[in-house]
């Protein structure tokens, strides 16, 4: 009696040893990579493309493990695990190294792109308040004594210390303080600024 036919299934093949492979290739043997390569690449490649949902960058990915497991099959360790699951899990690493790289990136290029923004000035409105201030300030200083005028006139204006002001207008050094700090208290209510 003939056995059926299975429409689709393919001539039975022996799975290859991946853990053997992987230790051919720890040795150097080619043809054993070539053989791991081949059995494994398209499961490498499914496990970069479900982390990073882009096929380019998970071909790029699964390029890398592959050439990682070429470099470190010396340290695969059987007592840890199957050779699959070692390499997928290289995969697997790379996969979330190359988000983790990406999301980084991006978040950089925005953070510089925040800095680089700046907002525009204003020339014509910075001008306008300041004259605006100054004319406050104008203002503000007619409402003193003309003692604490002068007095104020020469410490903040001209860069006088208190003594220079004494001698400037022949009061006693008391005095002009008493004068400074009157004038200095008016200007600042008179500006509405507070302590």
């Amino acid at each position: 009696m003939k056995e059926p036919v299975h429409i689709g299934a393919s001539s039975p093949t022996a799975r290859p040893d991946l853990q053997q492979l992987v230790h051919e290739v720890a040795l150097g043997d080619q043809e054993a990579f070539a053989a791991l390569y081949d059995a494994v690449a398209g499961s490498v490649l499914g496990v970069a493309r479900a982390v990073l949902r882009d096929q380019a960058q998970s071909e790029e990915v699964a390029q890398d493990v592959l050439v990682e497991v070429w470099r470190t099959a010396p340290r695969y360790r059987p007592d840890r695990g199957t050779a699959i699951n070692w390499i997928l899990t290289l995969a697997h690493r790379r996969a979330v190294d190359r988000v983790r790289s990406v999301e980084a990136a991006a978040a950089r290029d925005t953070k510089a792109a925040l800095l680089d923004h700046r907002p525009a000035y204003d020339e014509v409105t910075e001008q306008v308040e300041s004259r605006l201030e100054r004319e406050q300030v104008r203002r503000c200083l007619r409402t003193l004594t003309e003692l604490q005028r002068q007095s104020v006139t020469l410490a903040y204006y001209r860069g006088l210390t208190y003594r220079e002001v004494a001698e400037a207008l022949a009061l006693p050094l008391g005095t002009v303080k008493t004068r400074l700090r009157d004038g200095l208290i008016r200007l600042r209510d008179c500006l509405g600024v507070t302590a």
